[in-house]
């Protein structure tokens, strides 16, 4: 064995990464020397064979632990045919499934169907809080499409992201688009930011808290930790009092005066020291 074969291994590599849906992993391809860019689509190779991709980055070097599949071609008019052909395919697909589950769509949403392309299987995503007996439902399932059947059961988090959407920020879903994972997320984060607890504001689509609640927290942390406590006794140019609430972005505070009551606004600098609570 010589010296640079131990090397081949983790050597640096060309790679391009490429994802087979909006917000899905992305997954790395040799480019095989092509020039190649963000959202172009492209025929590559996979362990079930041939697949239409998206291309997520130019390509980049990387070390490589182990052998790539790589990029076919860029994909012409044809493969964009056979792919609407496929998702044609899946919405039929869609309608015979949703018919065969009957009255079982009280216990369980279908959220989509995706057929193989040489037609030797289906996988269907149905989300449940809780969990589904699958043996019945896959005999069933197999009986009406006429081919194996895969059921996968998700969340409701994953049933969003599969089912896609707009928020009510007028933007596609994130974890339709984008995110790759789901992080907790807490009635800490909305208490954090000052939102009103109203749990038809904080839900998203899924009906759980937003994931977007996590994207800012840190920053309201992190300012928070400059502003006295509320409830604290204060000294300020503008009068003493106590602390009753916090503008957080403004980087003030509301001070309820001792002497008369009167409620004003109190930045930093305007701050001379804080009291003890009498």
């Amino acid at each position: 064995m010589d010296e640079h074969s131990l090397d081949r291994p983790t050597r640096q590599r060309l790679v391009v990464a490429i994802r087979f849906k909006p917000g899905g992993e992305t997954y790395d391809f040799d480019p095989a020397g092509m020039q190649l860019r963000p959202n172009d689509r492209v025929v590559v190779e996979t362990a079930d064979g041939s697949a239409l991709g998206i291309v997520a980055t130019t390509p980049y070097q990387r070390v490589v632990k182990h052998p790539l599949d790589r990029v076919v071609k860029k994909a012409d008019a044809r493969d964009l045919m056979r792919e609407d052909r496929g998702l044609q395919r899946d919405r039929e697909l869609m309608r015979t499934v949703l018919g065969a589950l009957g009255g079982r769509t009280d216990q369980c949403k279908l959220v989509k169907v995706e057929g193989a392309a040489d037609g030797s299987k289906a996988t269907v995503y149905l989300a449940a809080e809780e969990r589904l007996e699958l043996r019945d439902l896959t005999r069933v399932l197999t009986d009406a499409v006429r081919t194996r059947v895969d059921i996968k059961q998700i969340g409701a988090r994953d049933a969003a992201k599969e089912a896609g959407g707009l928020g009510v920020c007028g933007r596609e879903l994130c974890c339709s688009s984008w995110l790759k994972e789901f992080q907790p997320v807490s009635v800490k984060m909305a208490k954090a930011q000052g939102l009103a607890l109203n749990p038809s504001k904080l839900a998203g689509q899924c009906g759980r808290l937003k994931c977007c609640l996590r994207y800012e927290y840190q920053t309201y942390v992190e300012l928070k930790r400059g502003l006295p406590d509320i409830g604290v006794q204060v000294e300020s140019v503008k009068g003493n009092g106590q602390v009753i609430a916090h503008n957080i972005l403004t980087q003030t505070v509301v001070v309820r005066r001792g002497d008369d009551g009167e409620r004003v606004e109190v930045s930093l600098d305007d701050l001379v020291q804080r009291r003890p609570d009498a």
